[in-house]
């Protein structure tokens, strides 16, 4: 016996057609595809570099630089990420469809900038930055949690007859 899709997947669709289009349409929708993945392998590399230091006190440099690549990516992707749900949806932030993610990805965001601050002011210890890092890290991890579960919902719809 098949499962049945999600009960958010068969009574609210995630894409109207006209939306559905708009996405199909738009390099951003690419561009997305593109920067998530990579977004994810930086992550993975730095989360190796920031464990290292945390455990062996040895390569903080690299570990520094490797957050800031991460959080250079993040801001990239947020911003292609609203220019996307302008393009699909009609405004920047908080489409209806993709609302909590984006309320999370401004967790996300706050303690990626919460680490840049403390770096750049000085006001924080190497081992409190890399403790920042790792919680933006984990909040990283359960907001593209949300996003594939998004991805999800759309093939399960895209499936469902009309």
């Amino acid at each position: 016996m098949g499962r049945s899709p999600h009960p958010a997947a068969a009574h609210q669709p995630l894409y109207t057609p006209a939306q559905r289009a708009r996405r199909d349409a738009s390099v951003w929708t690419l561009i997305q595809g593109v920067l998530a993945p990579v977004q994810f392998a930086i992550f993975l590399v730095s989360l190796v570099l920031v464990l290292r230091y945390l455990a062996t006190g040895e390569g903080y440099g690299v570990a520094t630089a490797s957050v800031l690549v991460k959080t250079a990516a993040l801001y990239t992707i947020m911003i292609t990420g609203a220019i996307w749900e302008k393009v699909v949806f009609g405004q920047y932030l908080f489409a209806p469809g993709f609302f909590w993610e984006d309320v999370f990805s401004f967790v996300v965001i706050s303690l990626h900038t919460l680490y840049i601050y403390g770096l750049f002011a000085g006001t924080m210890a190497p081992w409190t930055l890399m403790m920042i890092a790792l919680a933006a890290y984990a909040a990283y991890v359960i907001n593209a949690g949300q996003f594939i579960w998004k991805l999800r919902i759309a093939r399960l719809q895209s499936q469902v007859p009309a």
